[in-house]
């Protein structure tokens, strides 16, 4: 089972911004690879950290952690998971900054030690509409990505002033004692390279626009203002830089007749007193197409039916809502005369006064099995 993220820092779920800031910094420092070489454990837990912290630092994704847990992370790319230390220095180097000389530690990842660091591209971000339909059964959306590519032709050479490293490293006296500190190279950007030549349709940098389709698996029980994660279809990075993401924001379509509340679905059904009185049969909206559902004889207005499994799929896989029909008697607002005489005939007639039974539930009842 996923640790809690607010146990992997060791916060409260009403710490501050700031105390969770404070908290990762903590964590990032004592689990650093630069302190504790070769060791494994502490290196899953440096990845930990930042997991929990792009998630907490971010008040939508937390909004979403705390209501839904990991759930909301599950099936579709959402939120930090596998996060590799690239991504980690990347978003979060300025954790470091103020106790470390604004680059992160060396030794590690190509933060130092011989090795080079692999720039990452810029993010792109889009937005994709979805029907509720699209949102109950899931759906694959192929979109057209306008995203920076290295140009044919293009070529690099090493940077002479990071040797290719990516970062010009110094030595700082700090409060853990002395230590080797790395900067991101101001000539190359952190990439190592510098272009060497280029065709013309390509930018100072050696990239160029390109138009792709780009296909994206959108899983059933998305919410509005979730974000979809698509890796690599972001920019390019110059020289050997791998490229960025694509970052996809959800938005929902008002359903004509469907209301969507969780996993459930709300639909007001409309009859009119005779067949409130008589009974009969519907047929009404539902996400895989219609449903007829059966009123039986003496049907009360408020009544609610509920329709199991027919409401949207569990994004974390557990099952589907249920489909709750409202039922609304409809009384007329003018009568013929024979109609308005035969109701002055029932008026004291004993079939048309009120007579709850235990079983028919008060509104406050009706609501609250409806959050059950």
């Amino acid at each position: 089972m996923k640790e809690d993220f607010y146990e992997i820092l060791g916060v409260s779920k009403s710490a501050s911004a700031a105390d969770i800031k404070k908290a990762y910094r903590k964590k990032a420092l004592q689990y650093h690879p630069d302190k504790n070489p070769g060791d494994a454990k502490a290196e899953e837990m440096f990845k930990k950290s930042a997991e929990a912290y792009e998630v907490l630092s971010d008040p939508n994704k937390k909004a979403k952690y705390d209501q839904f847990g990991h759930a909301a992370f599950e099936g579709g790319g959402f939120g930090g998971g596998g996060m590799n230390m690239d991504d980690i220095f990347s978003q979060f180097g300025d954790i470091f900054g103020s106790a470390f000389g604004g680059g992160g530690f060396s030794g590690f990842g190509g933060f130092g030690g011989g090795g080079q660091r692999r720039v990452k591209g810029s993010n792109l971000r889009i937005r994709v509409k979805l029907t509720l339909e699209e949102i109950a059964n899931g759906v694959e959306k192929k979109v057209k990505v306008r995203r920076k590519i290295q140009a044919e032709g293009v070529t690099y050479k090493t940077c002479s002033t990071c040797n290719g490293r990516g970062q010009v490293t110094k030595i700082q006296n700090t409060i853990l004692g002395r230590m080797q500190t790395a900067a991101t190279c101001n000539t190359c950007g952190g990439s190592g390279q510098v272009l060497d030549g280029k065709p013309g349709d390509a930018d100072a940098q050696g990239l160029k626009i390109s138009e792709e389709t780009v296909s994206i698996n959108i899983p059933a029980g998305v919410e509005e203002g979730m974000q979809l994660k698509v890796p690599g279809k972001g920019n390019d990075a110059p020289g050997n830089g791998i490229p960025g993401d694509l970052l996809v924001a959800i938005e929902t379509q008002e359903h004509e007749t469907l209301k969507r509340e969780g996993d459930n679905l709300h639909y007001d059904l409309y009859i009119s007193i005779s067949d409130a009185i008589l009974g009969t049969s519907k047929e009404i909206d539902a996400v895989g197409g219609k449903v007829r559902i059966k009123l039986e004889p003496g049907i009360q207005s408020g009544k609610i039916l509920r329709l199991r499994g027919k409401g949207i799929s569990s994004l974390n896989g557990y099952g589907s809502g249920d489909l709750l029909v409202h039922v609304n008697v409809w009384t007329p607002k003018e009568l013929s005369k024979e109609q308005k005489e035969f109701f002055e005939r029932m008026q004291g007639n004993e079939n048309f006064e009120p007579k709850p039974e235990k079983s028919d539930k008060s509104f406050f009842e009706k609501v609250k099995d409806m959050f059950s």
